[in-house]
């Protein structure tokens, strides 16, 4: 199955590389027939170069396009049902996302302490693309952005209020309260700790823990072995050569639906706080036709970065987004409750361990709202996006070892999580508890990070520069998404033709407007279950597939 080289010497992927570099030094090319994209359509209509994989391109457009036409030719009728699917979804289903949270997490961490994690990532040579500062901004600006600037403020302040409130039950004897855990009725500091604990749960080692194996996994079996860099890719330890045909085909057209629908979900709640906070800032009225124009212009823009390529489009947009999320929460814990914040972050992240194994429990819970309303849709939302994120953090890491990999992906994102967390949801409790400033806790979600802002100094140019990073965290998810997307249906190829990504981009925006149109919130986090589930049970298969891949490959010295 496997060739084995030892020599020093880069070595040449079977059928060429069409954009993958070659494996330097030793590597453990995987001896196949098949030559990317050999299955594809190559065209030119009307001068526009195509360069299809025929079936996954087919199917996955036609399906998603029927959607969308649907969507909005039925906006009365889609919101009952996307609000059913997650009922059933979050109430019946919701240990199995918690149950495959937990593997990707525990997998990754043993990963970094095993002799498998001296592989490095594109042979035992290889040198890395891109240096600290532009990969670290990438992987962040990539991973979860437009989630920070949305829940930032608005979800450690809700679980402060919901745990405070304790425990609630109905009539049928089961809790009616969205407290985690046993919650802390009427106890502020224990309130506080819980709910910075249950936050910082929710944006972890968890999220980060399925972009960390996806990745992994493709950036191995592309690097080293010399397939596809596809989803398909990673299941040839279980399917063999059966990659290549309708099983292959099938994850990889599941990938695209779940990138797609996990895409839309934060372009929509990315557009639904910048409209917000438009109409805060400058009156411009916040409704549909705001919302749509807005994900129009954020596309056109998007288009833009995407026909500059990843080193001048993607790179650029993420270090101006680093640089301005930096500056924003360097301000906030200056002119906030600076102390507060410092001691936070330590006391938070222990307590964020200490109720790690209860929060990540998958069976027998009691705080159902909490483990099925919030932590079974964000880690469907993660896993939806783990393809994207995935592909595009296995496409600028080819240098990296393993441990290096998965430390950087893992704990690097999650420490920055807790001081940004910790930091914004800190400065709003401390605005309700000392200052009594009830607005922050009574405003609408996508609207409590301007209202905190309202209350700290400079708060009209802090709130303009919260809707411009929300809106380039948005062109940068289309942006890196697309790429992803297009590789996909472009059978493995990295250097497909512009064009086709530009169709994609589209598409995303399309898919947001067309879900925020026809249900809301509730059709967006339904989109994002109904992708994440399936795909959930994927890549349970693609952690066993990664560890069979990596124990075959030699070690860097």
């Amino acid at each position: 199955m496997a060739n084995q080289t030892k020599d020093d010497k880069p070595q040449e992927p079977n059928g060429g590389s069409e954009g993958i570099p070659a494996p330097e030094g030793a590597a453990n090319l995987i001896d196949t027939d098949y030559v990317i994209g050999q299955d594809n359509i190559t065209a030119s209509p009307m001068g526009i170069d195509v360069d299809l994989h025929g079936k996954v391109f087919m199917v996955s457009s036609i399906v998603i396009l029927l959607f969308v036409i649907l969507t909005l030719a039925m906006q009365a009728q889609m919101e009952p049902i996307f609000n059913s699917m997650f009922s059933f979804l979050t109430t019946k289903l919701s240990w199995v996302f918690l149950l495959g949270a937990n593997v990707f997490v525990i997998l990754a961490l043993v990963l970094i302490f095993t002799p498998i994690g001296k592989v490095r990532i594109g042979g035992a040579k290889a040198t890395p693309d891109f240096g600290y500062p532009g990969w670290f901004a990438m992987l962040f600006a990539a991973g979860m952005g437009i989630g920070l600037m949305f829940y930032g403020v608005s979800e450690p302040l809700g679980h402060y209020g919901t745990a405070m409130g304790g425990i609630t039950m109905g009539e049928d004897g089961l809790r009616t309260d969205w407290a985690p855990l046993g919650g802390a009725e009427g106890d502020q500091q224990a309130a506080i700790s819980l709910g910075m604990a249950a936050t910082i749960f929710h944006w972890g080692l968890h999220p980060w823990g399925a972009y960390a194996i996806v990745g992994l996994s493709l950036a191995i079996f592309a690097f080293n072995k010399g397939l596809p860099l596809t989803m398909r890719s990673i299941f040839y330890p279980v399917l063999g050569e059966r990659i290549w045909g309708w099983p292959g085909h099938l994850i990889d057209i599941l990938a695209v639906f779940a990138t797609l629908f996990g895409l839309a979900t934060s372009l929509g709640l990315g557009a639904t706080q910048a409209s917000a906070g438009l109409n805060y800032l400058f009156d411009i009225p916040d409704n549909n036709l705001t919302l749509v124009l807005l994900i129009l212009g954020i596309t056109v823009v998007a288009l833009g970065s995407i026909m500059l390529g990843v080193d001048k489009g993607v790179q650029r947009l993420s270090q101006l987004n680093m640089g301005l999320a930096l500056l924003l929460l360097v301000f906030v814990i200056a002119v906030g409750p600076t102390l507060m914040i410092a001691t936070g972050v330590l006391e938070n992240l222990l307590g964020y361990v200490k109720n790690l194994p209860a929060l990540s429990m998958p069976f027998g819970r009691e705080d159902a709202n909490f483990s099925q309303g919030w932590t079974a849709f964000y880690w469907a939302w993660w896993i939806a996006w783990s393809p994207f994120v995935g592909m595009f953090i296995a496409r600028v890491s080819r240098g990296r070892t393993v441990r290096e990999f998965l430390i950087a992906v893992l704990v690097v994102p999650t420490l920055a999580s807790v001081v940004w967390m910790t930091a914004f949801g800190t400065t709003a409790i401390d605005q309700v508890i000392s200052s009594g400033i009830t607005e922050v806790q009574d405003a609408a979600l996508e609207l409590q990070l301007f209202t905190m802002l309202e209350h700290l100094p400079l708060s009209a140019i802090t709130s303009f520069v919260g809707i411009v990073l929300v809106v380039v965290f948005f062109i940068t998810s289309s942006d890196s998404g697309s790429l992803v997307i297009d590789s996909i249906t472009a059978g493995g190829k990295v250097d497909a033709p512009k064009p086709q990504r530009v169709f994609w981009a589209l598409i995303e925006g399309a898919i947001a407007i067309a879900l925020l149109l026809g249900g809301g919130l509730g059709a967006l986090q339904t989109a994002a279950l109904t992708t994440g589930l399936p795909f959930t049970l994927v890549l349970l298969v693609g952690c066993y597939a990664i560890v069979k891949g990596l124990m075959s490959e030699p070690k860097a010295k």
